[in-house]
């Protein structure tokens, strides 16, 4: 029998975290973010040519998940990874797919 080496919290936390960014568009959202520091959701949606509510829907997961942080300057808020390691777990994944 194996022994357990992770709590039930953490695998709870991380597989809720991976299914928030196990979305194409999401995806790309994290890609972009790593690239290009920081984005205004009008940025994000115009690059990726989806609607403007179709992107802010995807931001606000990944938000909600700490994928993405977000920062007020006047009228823009500006989306950033909240960690380069979400990169990495998309990186690893384009190795392995």
């Amino acid at each position: 029998m194996m022994k357990e080496t992770h709590n039930m919290k953490f695998l709870e936390d991380a597989t809720e975290t991976l299914r928030a960014m196990a979305h194409p568009l999401r995806l790309l959202i994290i890609e972009m973010l790593y690239h290009r520091k920081a984005m205004t959701v009008t940025e994000i949606y115009e690059a990726l040519g989806i609607e403007q509510a179709v992107a802010s829907h995807h931001l606000r997961i990944l938000k909600d998940k700490d994928v993405l942080s977000v920062r007020r300057d006047g009228k823009n808020s500006f989306y950033a990874l909240a960690k380069v390691e979400f990169f990495q777990v998309f990186d690893v994944m384009q190795r392995v797919v």
